[in-house]
């Protein structure tokens, strides 16, 4: 089994939780999309989308998220007997949907300084010029990504749009807060792959040192962030990438690629 993915990914983080809290092996396989990695031929003719993550199993490939951890809850099932695995509850996916309606892309992007985020995105569209001109016969699924790239950076200045991305957000919070004044976790007294799906939310806002306006006000989130952080996978997931001076680290190592690449006008 093999998993495309990187921790900048949030759909990644995801995926990843769930492959440590079900115990399950596997290969894996660093795809950076802000230096354009995702955008390879031989990643792009498994996924035209350029997406992450992606999992493979032998010839079977899945690509949305939720697939993807139901997908690994059956293996799991298979590996014990069935006898000590159980599958998630109506809850408990009726959650990881709701949780995985929210797009945090323009939320991301929103909070990322122009200079950085402009310089980023023409590396992006340089880098999918220069693989149309490698790889004719996917001309057509880079040009759709390339149109993609300018249709996210026109949104990206439609204030409409960002409202309505960070009202999505607030509603979908209050409504963790209030859920969780009736148990530990989301979805009950037990870890659930609602709370693998949630995890990856709250990270986001504390990498984007919005922790105070969206988790600390909320004294539950709170409360519930204390407590997933000290689980294992959540360490090895997120943790070691983005707690303390080690998101640094992970962040300045991708700037730096992106602005000698740029200079070398290797894309």
């Amino acid at each position: 089994m093999q998993l495309y993915h990187h921790p900048y990914s949030l759909d990644s983080q995801k995926v990843r939780l769930a492959l440590e809290e079900k115990g399950i092996d596997y290969t894996s396989y660093h795809i950076n999309p802000v230096t354009g990695k995702n955008m390879d031929s031989s990643f792009f003719r498994m996924n035209p989308s350029g997406k992450l993550p992606v999992f493979k199993n032998g010839a079977h490939i899945i690509f949305n998220t939720i697939e993807i951890i139901q997908y690994l809850e059956r293996i799991a099932a298979v590996s014990s007997g069935g006898d000590s695995i159980s599958f998630s509850s109506r809850e408990v996916v009726a959650w990881m949907q709701k949780i995985q309606e929210w797009n945090p892309k323009f939320f991301t992007l929103s909070h990322i300084p122009d200079k950085y985020r402009f310089y980023v995105s023409k590396f992006i569209r340089r880098v999918l010029i220069a693989r149309m001109a490698e790889c004719p016969d996917l001309a057509g699924a880079y040009h759709n990504k390339l149109r993609e790239a300018h249709e996210t950076e026109d949104k990206l200045k439609n204030k409409n749009v960002l409202q309505g991305n960070r009202e999505h957000l607030i509603r979908l919070l209050d409504e963790v807060e209030t859920q969780l004044n009736d148990s530990q976790y989301l979805a009950g007294e037990d870890f659930s792959m609602a709370d693998v799906m949630l995890i990856p939310v709250l990270a986001r806002l504390v990498l984007l040192d919005l922790k105070d306006e969206y988790i600390n006000s909320r004294p539950n989130i709170a409360e519930y962030w204390v407590l997933v952080q000290q689980r294992p996978s959540y360490k090895k997931v997120i943790g070691r990438h983005f707690d303390g001076w080690r998101r640094y680290k992970t962040l300045v190592k991708t700037w730096c690629f992106v602005r000698i690449r740029s200079m070398l006008r290797r894309y």
